[in-house]
């Protein structure tokens, strides 16, 4: 039995059915059962519940062989960092109660750092908690920026041909991955676990910058779409007329700081390169 955390998610809904597909017994949690229902379908058994409830964690963990871990976000949060802290204490709790053998944490790139990393600051925490307090061996996946965060500006730049970039830096190439990449490098952990706890850190084909992202973008939609710049200052106040939390915008901030300066890979483990290009995800998103 695989248990799959945030199994309707980009990452999860495909692990969740990798693993159907192999034959495999695949327990979902989920929060909505509504948009399960093609897993059930399957196969699968649904578990309904939040990830930070601590009872609902331990008891889908219960005879699990493997399980993939991941701290969603919550963009209503009024204390984002507490959040993520208690979700990972309660992974630390199933894992322990249950001998769990393997589990893979989607972590990210810069998760090396303990603090001025905004979100990331969570899988610090979950890295360096896991570990220390589980038997479970792990595979720590750091991944790179989703491509699919771009695609968070769909409407601008439909609309109005803009891709905003709060703090400038729109012509510098940094690691993006697909969601895809991410899920397919879990599912094969889960398939073949490693011997010891192991750290993989992904990126795509090639880095891409904004600029990169805005000229595809260009081809796809028959009109121009520019990249453009806009004062770090901005980010907060436009994220909150979004609905987003003070607390949550200001992480954001946070954390597209600390890119800017050069947060990036530590180096640590095994390096892979996804297949997924930048131009695919945004064709299947824009298009």
């Amino acid at each position: 039995m695989f248990t799959i955390f945030g199994a309707t998610g980009n990452t999860g809904s495909f692990i969740a059915n990798h693993l159907l597909d192999q034959g495999k017994r695949v327990r979902a949690v989920v929060h909505d059962p509504k948009k399960a229902e093609a897993l059930r379908a399957r196969g699968a058994e649904l578990v309904t519940g939040d990830v930070t409830d601590r009872a609902t964690v331990v008891a889908a963990l219960a005879g699990a062989e493997g399980a993939y871990l991941l701290c969603p976000p919550d963009n209503t949060s009024q204390d984002l960092i507490a959040r993520g802290r208690k979700i990972v204490d309660n992974y630390v709790a199933g894992l322990t109660a249950h001998r769990v053998p393997h589990a893979v944490l989607l972590s990210s790139v810069g998760a090396q750092a303990p603090s001025g990393t905004g979100p990331i600051v969570m899988l610090h925490y979950a890295e360096t908690a896991l570990p220390a307090a589980t038997a479970t061996k792990l595979t720590i996946l750091r991944a790179a920026y989703f491509m699919e965060n771009i695609l968070a500006n769909a409407w601008p730049m439909k609309q109005d041909g803009v891709l905003p970039v709060f703090g400038g830096g729109e012509g510098y190439p940094f690691p993006m991955v697909a969601t895809r990449d991410v899920a397919e490098t879990a599912a094969a952990a889960l398939l073949a676990p490693p011997a010891q706890t192991q750290w993989i850190e992904l990126q795509g084909p090639q880095p891409y910058s904004f600029n990169d992202a805005a000229a595809e973008a260009s081809k796809i939609l028959g009109k121009t779409v520019k990249a453009t710049a806009m004062p770090i200052d901005a980010m907060v106040p436009t994220l909150t007329q979004f609905g987003i939390t003070a607390n949550v915008a200001g992480l954001y901030r946070e954390m597209t700081e600390a890119f800017g300066k050069g947060l990036g890979f530590e180096g640590k483990g095994r390096a892979l390169k996804g297949k997924v290009t930048l131009a695919e995800v945004l064709r299947a998103g824009l298009a």
